[in-house]
């Protein structure tokens, strides 16, 4: 599968135009802070005392909450955790999978989605947000 990168303008117009779900995997601290609207909060990485740590639901819950076949776009801080993120869900059988280069803050120049003045929120339905979505596996 070659991943294909997108800009965060393209991204928003995949959300409204054609039902992608963009998934932010940046972590709960970060999404809390601000996210682009409609996100779902699936931390690739927990920050904790020691640092970025791997989450060990990533894989279980995006699994339980996008089938294989489902469009989604990855997001992050800056376009590595996403792109990681992309690369193994690929590995696992995501078909339709785009990442959104540049992240939400921006990198090597490319402004992000912030930058480039998109839909942000501070606040998600309980289902998108990653308390919420960890449910699933109870």
């Amino acid at each position: 599968m070659t991943l294909r990168r997108i800009s965060p303008r393209e991204a928003r117009e995949l959300m409204d135009q054609e039902g992608y779900a963009y998934v932010d995997v940046r972590s709960v601290p970060e999404f809390d802070a601000g996210h682009p609207e409609g996100a779902f909060n699936v931390p690739l990485l927990h920050r904790t005392s020691l640092g970025l740590t791997p989450n060990s639901d990533f894989v279980a819950v995006m699994q339980r909450a996008f089938a294989k076949e489902a469009r989604l776009i990855l997001g992050c801080r800056a376009g590595s955790r996403s792109f990681q993120a992309a690369n193994l869900l690929g590995r696992l059988g995501y078909s339709s999978l785009l990442d959104q280069r540049a992240g939400f803050d921006g990198a090597d120049g490319e402004p992000g989605w912030r930058q480039q003045g998109l839909p942000i929120a501070t606040a998600a339905p309980p289902d998108r947000t990653w308390s919420g979505l960890q449910e699933m596996l109870r």
